[in-house]
């Protein structure tokens, strides 16, 4: 629990205090969520996009927004005169009443230093996709481990802390030596983490003990995601599982074909060498 708790710190947002959303890698390589740093820069008198739209994707150019956020209504001709005379910008990040771009100073809240955003203000920053997966994940183990509990307890329920994908069952640890007792087959069931959904069991990496995932043409072997970056297989044919098993499927296919559409002929030269071999011993 301390260790998730120290976790759950670092996935923070350090302006919403809350986990991250859409978050933003600046400069100094700290993150901030994509609308804490829309309503930051609006507090500092700069002028952003619609923060609800997503960062460096379709949804945030106003011709492809999604329908769920509405549409902005097009300014008349001679707004927009003025509006372009008042210095409004249209790029996340021009601050207000300034005819000529100028670049967007951003104050982390993080390191309490005014990072340079350049002239493009937030449309410069990537998302950090990395760091979003690893919320989404995180949120998830925290959903499943609250809500799993044991599928095998009397009333009150114990929380499950055992799974096993044989049985495709959770267990706490009472009910997991009572349902695999010593001596039987069950015994040999390997327990996992406790879990809602059961998938059947992979092959895992004999080297990194994670899942193998791809195919390896030139080696001739599956490896996990973990083998694919390292450097013995640079410049190497990978492809995933699937299309490779795919693959090998109908190449053996048309060789077994092959094979069955010549039996006939085979049998037929092997009887034909079996009489010669007499006729030579004769």
């Amino acid at each position: 629990q301390t260790s998730m708790k120290n976790m759950e710190r670092e996935l923070v947002c350090p302006v919403c205090k809350e986990m991250y959303k859409q978050p933003l890698a600046l400069p100094c390589t700290h993150n901030v969520c994509h609308v804490c740093a829309s309503e930051v820069l609006l507090q500092h008198g700069y002028l952003c996009c619609d923060p609800t739209s997503e960062p460096s994707s379709p949804a945030a150019t106003p011709a492809t927004r999604s329908p769920r956020l509405g549409r902005r209504a097009v300014p008349k001709p001679d707004r927009l005169d003025r509006l372009l005379k008042s210095g409004f910008g249209t790029y996340p990040g021009r601050k207000r009443g300034t005819v000529h771009p100028q670049t967007v100073s951003f104050p982390c809240p993080a390191c309490q230093r005014d990072v340079d955003l350049g002239e493009r203000g937030l449309g410069s920053l990537f998302r950090n996709l990395t760091l979003e997966r690893v919320v989404e994940r995180y949120r998830q183990t925290i959903n499943i481990s609250a809500a799993i509990m044991c599928q095998f307890c009397k009333p009150p329920q114990l929380e499950a802390t055992k799974g096993c994908t044989e049985c495709k069952s959770s267990f706490c640890n009472e009910c997991f030596k009572l349902y695999h007792p010593w001596g039987t087959q069950k015994a040999q069931h390997e327990p996992t983490p406790p879990t809602l959904t059961f998938r059947p069991k992979g092959l895992m990496c004999p080297e990194h003990k994670e899942e193998v995932t791809h195919y390896c043409k030139t080696c001739q072997r599956l490896v996990c995601q973990l083998c694919r970056v390292r450097r013995t297989h640079t410049s190497h044919k990978i492809t995933p599982v699937l299309s490779a098993y795919q693959a090998l499927r109908e190449k053996l296919t048309k060789s077994l074909a092959y094979i069955l559409s010549s039996q006939d002929t085979v049998q037929t030269q092997i009887a034909e060498l079996e009489e010669t071999v007499k006729h030579t011993e004769v």
